[in-house]
C-alpha cells in the first residue's frame, strides 16, 4: 500500500490552485468537474502518482468557507534551503505564519505557512541539504 493523495475542501479554486502552483511551486495535474453533484476537483503535487502523492483540492459549488475544527494538524513539504524557500514563499506572497528555525527540542530546521483557506503547511528541511534549490527539489 502507499498513499496516493490528501484532499481538501477549498473556498476558491483558483485562488488554491494559484496558492499550490505559484507560492509553493506544485504542478497543477489535473481537474474534473461533476456538475450532477455540484463540485470541482483539481490535483495538484510535485509529480503524478503512483511516483509521488498528491493534493486534491476540493470545491463544493456555492461553499466559499469550511470551519477548520480542531482534528487537522499540516501537510509536510521537503526543502533543501528553508531560509531561501520561505523568502521565495514570501516574495509569492505567502504567508510565513513560523519562520525558518530548529524544531523546538531538536535540530531539525522548519518553518510553516498558511495556504488562503486556513491550511498549515509545514516545510522542513531536508537533512542531506546540499544547498540546492528551494521546494520539492
Amino acid at each position: 500500500m502507499r498513499l496516493l493523495h490528501t484532499m481538501l475542501r477549498v473556498g476558491d479554486l483558483q485562488r488554491s490552485i494559484d496558492f499550490y502552483t505559484k507560492v509553493l511551486g506544485m504542478k497543477l495535474l489535473r481537474t474534473s468537474e461533476n456538475p450532477e453533484y455540484k463540485y470541482t476537483l483539481a490535483f495538484v503535487g510535485y509529480g503524478n502518482n503512483p511516483d509521488h502523492a498528491e493534493l486534491e483540492l476540493t470545491y463544493n459549488w456555492g461553499v466559499d468557507k469550511y470551519d477548520m475544527g480542531s482534528a487537522y494538524g499540516h501537510i509536510a513539504i521537503s526543502a533543501d534551503d528553508i531560509y531561501q524557500t520561505c523568502d521565495q514563499v514570501r516574495a509569492a506572497g505567502g504567508n510565513i505564519t513560523r519562520e525558518p528555525g530548529p524544531v523546538k527540542g531538536g535540530t531539525t530546521v522548519i518553518a510553516f505557512i498558511t495556504d488562503p483557506d486556513g491550511y498549515k503547511v509545514e516545510l522542513i528541511e531536508r537533512a542531506d541539504n546540499a544547498g540546492g534549490g528551494g521546494l520539492g527539489s
